[in-house]
């Protein structure tokens, strides 16, 4: 992901208007963050703790959304439907977003089950334990990553359609 200041953080959200994304607090290591490990951006507010924030690339541009997260699920188990990580029920929560456009004026949102710190970029560079006779396939690291930013931008797009 290209650097970005937190104005061009900022003026990427959109869907919520600019007194929602004035109040927005930014991840208190924001100065410090590798853009060259990441492959979206995505924080929980550290002013609102129901408030995240998602900033992927699309066609070049930064395009970002803010998220309204309910309470973790008190399952035994849950699955990130972005970095496909299996979470104690705890750990994911249903997060949704008000749509862009006229659907989001009228109170349309959509929403996933994603981690709920939002750490989807970096549970995907974990390995998962090999059984005692498995090799790890080259490249199955790539394809994690490549399917988690294909996702969360997928999502967004969803959020922010006007269909």
């Amino acid at each position: 992901m290209r650097p970005l200041t937190e104005t061009q953080v900022r003026a990427a959200i959109r869907n919520a208007d600019a007194e929602e994304i004035a109040d927005i607090g930014m991840p208190h290591d924001f100065i410090l963050t590798d853009w060259d490990y990441l492959d979206f951006l995505a924080w929980r507010d550290p002013e609102s703790s129901r408030r995240g924030i998602v900033i992927v690339e699309h066609k070049g541009e930064p395009m970002g959304i803010v998220l309204r997260a309910t309470d973790p699920a008190r399952v035994r188990s849950g699955m990130c439907n972005i970095c496909h990580t299996l979470q104690p029920g705890n750990q994911v929560a249903l997060l949704t977003a008000r749509r862009g456009g006229a659907k989001g004026r009228r109170g349309d949102s959509a929403g996933t089950y994603i981690c709920a710190d939002l750490s989807c970029h970096e549970n995907v560079r974990l390995a998962h334990p090999l059984a005692p006779n498995e090799v790890r396939a080259p490249g199955q690291a790539d394809a994690r990553l490549d399917g988690a930013r294909h996702r969360m931008e997928a999502f967004v797009a969803r959020v922010l359609s006007e269909d």
